[in-house]
């Protein structure tokens, strides 16, 4: 799938055979690059997909790694919960990082 940041929070094609996206927020963080993503099977149940965009410099040149966490409908409010309760040890216990935006 590309994508392109036109699409953000609109349904975008889907070219990789894991779902119809409905929903798409693409998150830069310097040479990351993040997209959430709602998208839908072939029975209409949800599921959320995270990507991580990595560009990795090789010897061969630039390579474009990928990572991807799928939390199916079923396990969202877990998966929220848990996700909630490790940013606010971590907004506990470490400083305040500086952002490329700052």
């Amino acid at each position: 799938m590309t994508f392109y940041p036109e699409n953000e929070g609109r349904a975008v094609g889907n070219g990789e055979g894991f779902g119809d996206s409905v929903f798409t927020k693409m998150i830069k963080a310097g040479h990351r690059t993040y997209f959430i993503d709602v998208k839908t099977t072939r029975s209409n149940d949800y599921f959320m997909a995270v990507t991580e965009l990595r560009k990795k410099i090789t010897p061969n040149g630039v390579v474009n790694e990928r990572n991807k966490v799928f939390v199916y409908q079923e396990d969202i409010e877990k998966f929220t919960e848990g996700l909630t309760e490790v940013l606010e040890y971590m907004r506990s216990v470490a400083p305040p990082v500086k952002t490329e935006d700052e």
